[in-house]
């Protein structure tokens, strides 16, 4: 297993999280290489015999650490930013590993991309496309696109904000204008549409939604084929779930026979793109409990990382497993917050614990996905390191952030202006 209880003291693969503390200090996140290639595993077994490519959504890590196992496995990246598509190159990722998405790319992420050459652009309204095709031209090269389309289904996950398919979000072209949107990339000398491609959520409770999605986005397909499109990629997105509490695992064989069929009913090949799935539970972030105190019937623990570190309990009330790194015994009802200047400042509510004291180390399960992406400097507070565990070997892939690095964009003499 990748995170286990050796002598009742955790560990991160081989490596005891009380080693890592004292090494790098509190909070840190820290990452299984182990995991992140299993579930990799897991999805290509799942699509065995399919032709396929796993590109991992860098959206939800992008650390230079989880980006060199995920290239070193043999998959691609998915990129929604000009910083992300820098940030993959520098991982070692060739042009044809990468596809570009994104719902408001400006023109010089696009002109990056096609410099880059990029294996496809997800374009998501025939505004992009104009300006994609103007790009293009002014460079001289053929820009392979893709139509971001939303498929206008029911969503059954998590919670609201991370559904993206259902009518009226703010992503992809409207199913019913995506025909004519495709026309358009086929009329143009500077485009050459290559794929379709849908996302409509992530962690995703339900199947359902990709079979309703890829049922649309074939008939679509078919559609543009009458036409004369020569499509070469169905893009199905991401969206598969993890177990933060309860959650049924994926279903990763009727998974594939959905995604599978739709691509083989284009004659085409598929593309997913993992994110959460790949590396959730692959991550944990350590902190330590500062003070103990109480508060209305309850104990409050005060930690060293908060909603800085792990925004996801607060912005979408979610559960992430909590325990002591160390054995410990009892139970007491607790609240598990942060330093943080904000009542929303928490990891965890009226959660039943084991008894910690001031000192403990406790980890929080399932923070390799939208943690570190998602940190921020609030309060000044430098950002937490990043620690690849490798077996019995283990590394810092990114170093702790110092005063120096938050003030390292001010400008103590401002250059000012009258025009």
């Amino acid at each position: 297993m990748s995170f286990e209880r050796v002598d009742g003291v955790l560990h991160a693969e081989s490596v005891a999280l009380p080693r890592l503390a004292e090494a790098v200090g509190t909070p840190f996140y820290v990452y299984s290489a182990e995991r992140i290639r299993a579930q990799l595993g897991a999805l290509t077994a799942a699509l065995d015999g399919l032709p396929h490519r796993i590109h991992f959504a860098m959206k939800a890590n992008a650390c230079r650490g989880v980006l060199e196992v995920v290239r070193g496995f043999g998959a691609g990246v998915d990129v929604v930013s000009g910083g992300e598509l820098d940030r993959a190159r520098r991982a070692g990722f060739a042009p044809d590993d990468i596809l570009f998405g994104g719902v408001g790319k400006q023109a010089h992420e696009l002109r990056e991309a096609l410099v880059g050459g990029v294996k496809v652009i997800n374009v998501e309204s025939p505004a992009e496309l104009t300006l994609v095709a103007e790009i293009a031209a002014s460079l001289g090269v053929i820009a392979p696109v893709g139509l971001r389309v939303n498929p206008e289904v029911d969503v059954e996950n998590a919670h609201r904000f991370i559904a993206t398919g259902e009518k009226g979000h703010k992503f992809g072209i409207p199913i019913g204008e995506a025909f004519a949107a495709g026309q358009l990339a086929l009329a143009s000398p500077h485009l050459r549409l290559v794929g379709l491609d849908m996302h409509v959520g992530s962690q995703l409770l339900s199947l359902e939604a990709y079979r309703h999605g890829a049922t649309r986005l074939v008939e679509l397909g078919q559609a543009l084929q009458a036409t004369g499109a020569k499509l070469r990629y169905l893009d199905v997105g991401g969206g598969l779930p993890v177990r933060y509490r309860d959650e049924a695992a994926p279903d990763l064989t009727a998974y594939a026979t959905i995604v599978g069929g739709a691509a083989a009913a284009l004659g085409v090949s598929l593309l997913v793109e993992p994110g959460r799935f790949v590396i959730a539970d692959a991550g944990m972030l350590v902190t330590r409990v500062l003070y103990r105190k109480g508060n209305a019937g309850r104990t409050t623990l005060v930690c060293d990382a908060g909603m800085t570190e792990l925004v996801r309990p607060s912005r979408y009330d979610a559960y992430h497993q909590i325990e002591p790194v160390r054995p410990a015994h009892g139970e007491e009802l607790v609240d598990v917050v942060g330093p943080v200047c904000e009542t929303g400042d928490f990891l965890a509510l009226k959660r039943p614990m084991p008894v910690v004291e001031a000192g403990a180390l406790l980890a929080v399960h399932a923070a390799g996905a939208y943690g570190s992406v998602m940190a921020s400097q609030y309060n000044a507070r430098p950002k937490a390191p990043e620690v690849m565990v490798d077996g019995a070997q283990w590394a810092v892939v990114t170093t702790r952030e110092t005063y120096d690095d938050l003030a390292r964009h001010d400008v103590a003499a401002p250059d000012w202006r009258q025009d």
